[in-house]
Order: structure tokens, then sequence, then C-alpha cells
């Protein structure tokens, strides 16, 4: 039994991970952390990190930026593995992250999906064929109204992917409408679209002579990345300092 403490234990990502513990027999919650305490968790919460001092084998941070610092320094005193899903991190963070996974175990992902973590090495072994053969590649994102950044965090991330299945060659186009020329052979498009209450679809196009294929994935609620997230604390517990991410929790 994984022993987990939850960082950001009453926001929405939080409580979709509190009840998908609660299904697992692999893995406990035995404390969360949170500025506000909503009483309604199933174990005991702390409003600030110097106060849960649980035995722990991994700590899952689904926060804010802010406390971003203060966690990791909490998690390299205590030597706790730590699952970081907090976005919007800055260099100077990002940095210290680097930092601190030479002394505790930090898993660090784009998307803690495993089923897009798994399209990042299906659309690899496709580009060395396709885009080889002279397929071109195309992304296309689709999020809700209110998502603020794009392209995606996912879509770089699928696009790195691509373009590092081809060493590098390639180069990233986000905006045609300013563009009056022929697509680039050595581009990859990339689109976002935005409207509704769209959790998050992402699809990745080699457009070739007479022939299309297609790799999509649909996320049709955010607990496909609690789901994500509840696995790499399971698998990081117990691992030594280093720097991990999605992609060791499939390659197991």
């Amino acid at each position: 039994m994984v022993r987990i403490i939850m960082h950001g234990c009453c926001g929405h990502m939080g409580q979709v991970i509190s009840d998908l513990a609660a299904q697992d027999e692999q893995a406990q919650i035995v404390a969360g952390i949170d500025r506000f305490d909503n009483g309604k968790m199933p174990y005991p919460v702390y409003t600030s990190l110097e106060a849960c001092q649980e035995e722990a084998d991994a700590l899952i941070d689904f926060s804010s930026a802010l406390a971003t610092d203060a966690l990791l320094d909490y998690c390299v005193e205590r030597k706790l593995p730590v699952v970081l899903c907090t976005t919007g991190l800055s260099e100077e963070q990002l940095k210290r992250v680097e930092e601190c996974s030479a002394k505790v175990a930090v898993l660090k992902s784009a998307n803690m999906s495993l089923g897009i973590n798994t399209l990042l090495r299906l659309i690899q072994d496709a580009a060395k064929v396709l885009a080889a053969a002279g397929f071109d590649m195309e992304i296309v994102e689709r999020h809700h109204k209110l998502k603020l950044d794009a392209p995606s965090g996912t879509a770089l991330a699928l696009a790195d992917s691509l373009n590092n299945a081809m060493g590098g060659a390639y180069h990233y186009v986000f905006d045609r409408s300013q563009r009056r020329e022929q697509r680039d052979a050595k581009e990859i498009g990339v689109s976002a679209v935005r409207g509704g209450t769209i959790v998050g679809e992402h699809e990745v196009i080699f457009a070739g002579p007479d022939e299309v294929i297609e790799f999509k994935h649909t996320a049709h609620s955010k607990a496909v990345f609690g789901k994500g997230a509840l696995e790499a604390a399971k698998f990081l517990a117990g691992k030594p300092a280093g720097r991990y991410d999605m992609s060791d929790v499939i390659n197991g």
C-alpha cells in the first residue's frame, strides 16, 4: 500500500484524486494539505506544510505555482518523492525543480494522462515512417473557452515528440493567417480551438499523397489526469532521487 499526501486536497483535482484513491487497493491518502479545509475529506487536512508530519511514501501536488517553492523545500527536507502536477511554473521555479531532483525523486509531466503519454510514444514511431516518406504533420487541439494559454502545453509536447523523432529538423507554425506561401515540408502546424466546455482533445494528423492517418486523444473528464497522477505516485514511491516523467510510469 502506497501512502500518499495530497497537496491541494480541497481543490477540484485534489477531490478527484481522493475519490480515485478510495477505490484503489494499492494506494491510500493518509493526509491532505490545503489553505482552506472544506471539512469534507476522509483524512486529516492541514492548512500548512509544516503542520503535516504524517508518514508517507509520496506526495501529489495539484495546487498553485505560488506554493511550489515551499513545497519543494518540504519534500527535500523529508526526502519525500513528489508528483508535481501544478502548471504555470516560472523559469526560476523550473530550475529549482531540477535542483531538487538531485536530492529527491521528482516527477513532472506536461500532461498526466496515461493516454496522452502513450500517444507521445506512438506518434514518434509513426513519424519515423510517415514523415520520412514525405507526409506533412499537423496538430489540432481543442479546449474549453476558459483556457487562457494557446496552444496547450500538451500540443507543444506532441510537437516536440514529433520533432525529436525527426532529429529536431522541423520548425513550428502556430498561425498561418498572415502567411501567403506554400507550406514548408519541414514544418509542424499547431492549431488551437477554444469553445464551450471541451475538457481536452488533441489530434495528430499525418497527411500524405492520397492518404491521411490520424491519432486522436479525447479527455471526457479531468479524472484522466487524476488517474495518471495516482499511478505516478505509486510508481515514484521508493525511487531514488532523480527527474522522472510519465514515460517512466508507462515503461515501468
